[in-house]
């Protein structure tokens, strides 16, 4: 995004960049954009808008439904499992709640596993993937959606008592900390054989397969939620892609055809067989459907993704995130959550602290665009 910015103030920026989702408000806001579904209109070009997962494209479009940047490289969380350490502890089915995944890391440890849950503080998975799911907001206005003058509030919702159950967790050996900083990450332990359970991004699905390389059986399931919950739809992550202004008529013309070439199933199912991203419009996943791409290894399981993302119709708390300088939140979270980890505070008092940073931040980024609506 910084990167972005300083080419953009030299005048030396591309046609097309690739931003991750966190950076979505802050380029919204900037105005420096060619809403892609302006431009393909421009050059008469017709793109089926309505044919993209409305759990995606909601995140990349205004209030009004106008996308303005292309749906690419798309993700969301699953859970990802070894199959004969849970039949070995007893477990025959995948749990759907946090009681039952409880019940299940549990049962790992008794039956001798050491490592039953590889555990890395995330909180595009930790806060807002399990926001999603629960229907409960992470920020005031609707996720930012209504309005500049949001505030966090994550502190005081269900977001509170998972975060104590993750740390009691942790305290009770129920869970390991694998980060790359430690030496092996959640995704790697997992795939080694070492630990039974990680959450992560459908994106790393293709690697999981490749470093496991069929040493043993896994397979992926939704994220849990906690019961009681009416279970909604998770949304994406990963990036899309922002045509900037200022370029010429020819290469917007380029920028129209490229973005118009991405957008075909033959594009969508070379981009799904080489990665572990998902196809982002409907026609795109039922072409692999029918070709039965899911059916087997290594692409048997992906389709869960689209599962998760499509549970539910989105709603006002699950159709994304809309709030400015939104990496900086992201590392305020980090930050403090791994001090409750550690026992530097409890996770009450590092929610708060992650909150009333972050909403200094956000209060600062609404003075910054004062007088101005979100689009």
């Amino acid at each position: 995004m910084q990167n972005t910015i300083a080419a953009f103030r030299a005048k030396q920026h591309p046609t097309i960049v690739q931003a991750y989702d966190a950076g979505t408000a802050d380029l919204m806001m900037s105005g420096e954009f060619y809403a892609v579904s302006k431009m393909m209109a421009d050059f008469n070009i017709e793109i089926d808008w309505a044919n993209y997962f409305p759990g995606i494209s909601n995140y990349y479009s205004s209030s009004k439904g106008e996308l303005f940047s292309m749906p690419f490289n798309s993700s969301t969380p699953m859970m990802y499992f070894n199959v004969a350490d849970l039949k070995e502890a007893g477990i025959d089915t995948p749990p759907a709640t946090w009681e039952a995944f409880e019940t299940a890391i549990k049962a790992l440890k008794a039956a001798g596993q050491d490592c039953a849950y590889a555990y890395s503080p995330e909180p595009w998975i930790d806060l807002e993937q399990f926001s999603m799911a629960h229907g409960i907001p992470i920020a005031s206005n609707n996720n930012g959606y209504d309005g500049l003058d949001s505030e966090y509030l994550y502190n005081t919702t269900l977001h509170v008592k998972h975060m104590e159950n993750i740390k009691r967790w942790y305290d009770e050996n129920l869970l390991e900390i694998r980060t790359t900083q430690g030496g092996l990450n959640s995704r790697d332990s997992f795939a080694k054989g070492e630990c039974s359970f990680y959450l992560g991004s459908i994106a790393g699905h293709a690697t999981v397969g490749k470093l496991v390389d069929g040493a043993f059986d896994w397979d992926v399931a939704m994220i849990p939620v906690y019961e009681g919950t009416e279970r909604k739809n998770t949304v994406v992550g990963g990036a899309s892609l922002w045509v900037l202004s200022g370029k010429s008529d020819d290469e917007y013309r380029g920028a129209a055809e490229y973005l118009k070439f991405l957008a075909t199933p033959e594009s969508e199912e070379y981009w799904s067989t080489n990665t572990g991203y998902i196809p982002v419009t409907k026609t795109g996943f039922d072409a692999l459907m029918a070709k039965g791409f899911y059916d087997n290894a290594p692409y048997k399981g992906r389709e869960i993704a689209l599962k998760s993302l499509t549970y539910t119709e989105p709603g006002p708390l699950t159709r994304g995130i809309r709030l400015g300088c939104f990496i900086q939140a992201r590392s305020e979270w980090s930050n403090e959550v791994q001090a409750a980890l550690q026992g530097n505070k409890t996770m009450q008092e590092a929610l708060d602290t992650a909150v009333a940073r972050s909403n200094d931040v956000l209060n600062k980024f609404a003075r910054t665009y004062r007088g101005k609506q979100l689009p």
